[in-house]
């Protein structure tokens, strides 16, 4: 067992890349009370994301940079002294992806490789790099568990693959002492990238518009809140700190709610009372999985980690939040782009 992490995160930096994302800005904003003096690398600025509009920007030290400038990432870990890093930066999109392979490759392997080398020149303790469960790629044998090979073959799950298995090179041969996650479809108040479903589903409903499905809505996903998904990488890096032994190795994080789009577009419906806005099949969707869900068991077993909200509370309290935020920041965001993960 690890050091209670009221204890253990009390001032210790943490660099954390993807700040600016769903899963980076929870983070952040768990890590906070905790006692952590936090890093964030940011690219690009949000104004609206959760490191402004929480107000968490101004308790946190920034880097301008990207995960693709070596020496800035380099530099950012010795002159911080950072502790932990939490590499959560991603091209995250799947049809960004196939538009521009060149870039997410960039981006989601070159990034990864920097922020371990870097990681392992200035002796960093432990590491965290956030995977995904398309990583995996295409199985007939499902769920996915920790044991499945890493397959993928479309842009996006390729890059996740080499990202992990890179990660897994630098325990093995180097010693880092690094760990994967590998988390199923994230969603939860904050995230606005509306080419996703469900920012875009809640979006488009509350706006009293038709959501448009890319594939032919049969598609099966499994997801997880983004309050659990902290929670885990939390528990990992603690339990890290105490196992050396776990370097190297990857832990799946799910709900084990295995639905196709369908299912979960009539889910958000009926919990918006909208189940008048019957959903239109574009049938469009090309290069994704059309099946995919995994088993959490290990990080059960052996983390003690389990999701703390069923679905219907952690989909009442996504909905409650863009409902806050778009009554606090009404504009023409409302009705932008189709979904484009795995809708």
């Amino acid at each position: 067992m690890s050091t209670p992490k009221t204890q253990f995160w009390k001032d210790k930096t943490v660099l954390v890349t993807g700040a600016t994302g769903l899963l980076g800005g929870w983070l952040v904003k768990e890590l906070l009370p905790l006692g952590a003096n936090v890093v964030a690398l940011i690219r690009d600025g949000n104004p609206r994301s959760m490191l402004n509009s929480d107000g968490l920007l101004a308790r946190i030290s920034t880097v301008s940079g990207s995960i693709e400038d070596f020496n800035q990432v380099r530099r950012a870990m010795c002159e911080y002294e950072v502790h932990t890093v939490f590499h959560l930066a991603a091209q995250p999109i799947v049809g960004v992806a196939k538009l521009d392979p060149m870039g997410t490759l960039e981006t989601n392997v070159r990034g990864t490789w920097n922020i371990l080398e870097a990681a392992r020149l200035a002796k960093v303790p432990q590491v965290l790099v956030a995977s995904s469960d398309k990583a995996y790629g295409s199985s007939d044998t499902l769920p996915y568990t920790e044991n499945h090979p890493l397959q993928g073959r479309f842009p996006y799950d390729v890059s996740k693959s080499c990202a992990d298995l890179i990660a897994t090179m630098y325990a093995n041969a180097y010693g880092l002492p690094v760990v994967i996650t590998r988390c199923a479809n994230l969603f939860g108040g904050g995230d606005l990238n509306f080419s996703r479903l469900v920012p875009d589903l809640i979006r488009r409903t509350l706006a009293g518009k038709p959501f448009l499905i890319r594939s032919n809505g049969l598609f099966v996903r499994d997801y997880v809140y983004v309050r659990d998904a902290v929670a885990g990488l939390l528990r990992l890096t603690e339990a890290l700190a105490g196992d050396p032994s776990l370097a190297g190795q990857a832990f799946n994080f799910s709900m084990g709610v295995r639905q196709s789009v369908l299912e979960l577009v009539d889910q958000v419906l009926e919990a918006m009372g909208r189940t008048d806005l019957k959903p239109i099949i574009l049938n469009q969707a090309s290069l994704e999985i059309k099946e995919q869900f995994m088993s959490a068991q290990k990080a059960r077993d052996v983390l003690d980690w389990e999701c703390r909200y069923a679905f219907p509370q952690a989909l009442a309290e996504t909905i409650a939040w863009y409902r806050s935020f778009f009554e606090a920041t009404p504009d023409g965001r409302l009705l932008a782009r189709t979904a484009d993960s795995g809708a």
